[in-house]
């Protein structure tokens, strides 16, 4: 099932996983049982694929090796579409194996799942260091801001009314119409600031 827009990756990104995460010394991740769990949901006809690679006397493996570490493959096909994510086998303390047992090759090859099913949408702003999903823009936000921007009480000049129209009719985000409402509604931060956000949304 997919959003009205038709795109597997717009409905997973929305999807809230904060509950399932895990921490690791400073990195958050998500658990690569529930990363499945939720992806199958949505999209129940997803595959994955670990790759196999041949170490040097010719014999198949899940892992690559070279002098910087070792690495393992994953890549998971959603509606069609296959990103494919490469992650090192790494120790407790983060560090790079040379040369892993089963357990610590097993453990990546979840963790690069996981971080591969987060390239089409779900979690994927866990790894960008943020809290939550990027939720759009709500239709009643859009209405509140519409009709502040319209009212005779709006301190804003013409050309950042414009201006603040057309980055309403852009797809933004849940939190930037919460922050821009405020913006509207506050007497001392308003024309100035505001204008400056738009800018920079310009560029």
């Amino acid at each position: 099932m997919t959003d009205k827009k038709g795109s597997a990756f717009a409905t997973l990104n929305k999807i809230n996983v904060q509950k399932y995460v895990e921490k690791k010394g400073n990195f958050n991740y998500l658990s690569w049982s529930y990363a499945v769990q939720e992806l199958l949901k949505v999209c129940p006809n997803a595959t994955w694929n670990v790759h196999i690679f041949k170490d040097k006397d010719g014999v198949d493996q899940p892992f690559m090796r070279n002098e910087t570490g070792t690495y393992v493959q994953v890549s998971v096909d959603v509606d069609g579409i296959i990103r494919t994510q490469v992650h090192p086998v790494l120790d407790n303390r983060n560090q790079s194996i040379l040369k892993p047992n089963a357990f610590q090759v097993n453990t990546s090859i979840q963790r690069c799942l996981a971080k591969a099913i987060a390239l089409h949408g779900l979690g994927l702003y866990i790894y960008a260091g943020e809290d939550l999903p990027e939720i759009m823009m709500e239709n009643k936000q859009k209405s509140t801001i519409v009709g502040m921007l319209s009212s005779d009480e709006c301190s804003l000049t013409p050309d950042e009314k414009d201006a603040t129209f057309d980055y309403v009719e852009k797809d933004i985000t849940y939190q930037e119409a919460e922050n821009l409402i405020k913006r509207l509604k506050s007497k001392t931060n308003g024309p100035k600031k505001l204008g400056d956000v738009l800018d920079e949304k310009k560029g």
